[in-house]
């Protein structure tokens, strides 16, 4: 048999329930007609005739009411023993202990009998925002900014001031520094594809619009590359490949590694480096009809939110780890791209996850 879930009735559903019952409407009736049980029934046509009230605590007898304040008095002697000692001992001390026993007692009442003002215990048990999990993971990948949110996600209002301060005074220093662009003159291809794209940075549906670009990490004392693919809908890094060379093989296995078909694919933009313009690419943006995109010649700008998910990954990821083989460097990545994609917070994104975004999204379409 089923358990019956348990249900709540307002005052006034359970004075309608009573009226109806004192009215000449059948018991059995309105036990059926309403799905309730006979002690429901019952215990409100008792409390109804004897307080006019639904309320437990009105509908208490003398010898209740009676053992209800025994009670209450017997735990406060329990409290005064057990927190006695303390009584004249210091001011941490006397924190600990209302700390420890605040499962048992009322603050308050502890305070009272400490002889504590409460505002100073609540002053003194407030944590070091570092010693919280999130800031102690993520406070060398964050900023105060996005330190905020998560902490407010647990339930902590804390300024970005004092989130600075506190990381200051922990020795708590965030990889990011200024953004600096410095253009370094080199070769590329000359296509005259133009920049489709076109800075539109925000798009409304996913998948509308990919960007891509590469970058090197060292293994094992010799330059590796990565490359990322990126959907400009959620910023989430839907593919990535690794490998020595720089090359379109690199950028295939990327593409190879996107877990969605790509005929969805509307419009695709890298820079021109010659490792996406060439033979092998190109058959594969037309077999699946792909439009191409290209950044103007030495403007990193128009590809900046490649270039943006690629200074994250350097900071995040990349910066004072060692990698020994492309074996490591691969499960290493695999990893934090889902971290970054599930958990990592996205101020483009109103500091939710590319899923999350993405999750939110098609809820509002269904």
């Amino acid at each position: 048999m089923a358990k019956r879930e348990r249900r709540t009735f307002t005052e006034d559903f359970k004075q309608q329930i009573v009226q109806l019952y004192q009215n000449g409407k059948p018991r059995k009736e309105i036990i059926r007609e309403y799905d309730l049980t006979p002690s429901s029934l019952d215990k409100w046509v008792s409390q109804s005739q004897k307080s006019g009230s639904f309320k437990e605590k009105d509908n208490l007898t003398d010898e209740q009411k009676e053992l209800m304040e025994l009670r209450k008095r017997n735990m406060q002697l329990e409290m005064e023993n057990d927190i006695f000692k303390a009584s004249r001992a210091d001011t941490r001390t006397k924190v600990n202990v209302i700390k420890n026993n605040q499962h048992k007692y009322s603050i308050s009442a502890m305070c009272k009998v400490l002889q504590l003002p409460r505002i100073v215990y609540y002053y003194e048990v407030k944590e070091r925002i570092a010693e919280d999990p999130v800031v102690s993971d993520v406070a060398s990948k964050l900023w105060t900014r996005k330190i905020k949110v998560e902490l407010k996600k647990r339930g902590l209002i804390v300024s970005r001031r004092r989130i600075g301060r506190i990381m200051q005074v922990q020795g708590l220093v965030s990889s990011y520094t200024i953004t600096q662009f410095k253009p370094h003159a080199k070769s590329c291809n000359e296509s005259e594809q133009k920049n489709e794209l076109n800075r539109a940075f925000t798009q409304e549906q996913e998948m509308t619009a990919i960007v891509s670009d590469l970058t090197y990490v060292r293994v094992n004392q010799k330059w590796n590359y990565v490359c990322v693919f990126v959907d400009l809908f959620n910023r989430e890094i839907i593919g990535f490949s690794t490998g020595p060379n720089k090359d379109a093989l690199l950028v295939y296995r990327a593409i190879a590694s996107i877990k969605v078909d790509l005929n969805k694919i509307q419009l695709f933009h890298t820079d021109r480096g010659n490792e996406f313009k060439n033979k092998l690419i190109d058959d594969a943006l037309k077999t699946f009809t792909i439009q191409r995109s290209l950044s103007i010649k030495g403007c990193p700008y128009d590809n900046a939110v490649a270039e943006a998910t690629f200074k994250i990954i350097k900071t995040e990821f990349v910066k004072g780890r060692h990698f020994n083989s492309l074996v490591e460097l691969t499960r290493e990545l695999q990893d934090y791209v889902h971290w970054f994609n599930n958990i990592r917070i996205h101020g483009t994104l109103g500091y939710e996850s590319p899923i999350d975004y993405k999750h939110r999204h098609l809820k509002k379409i269904v």
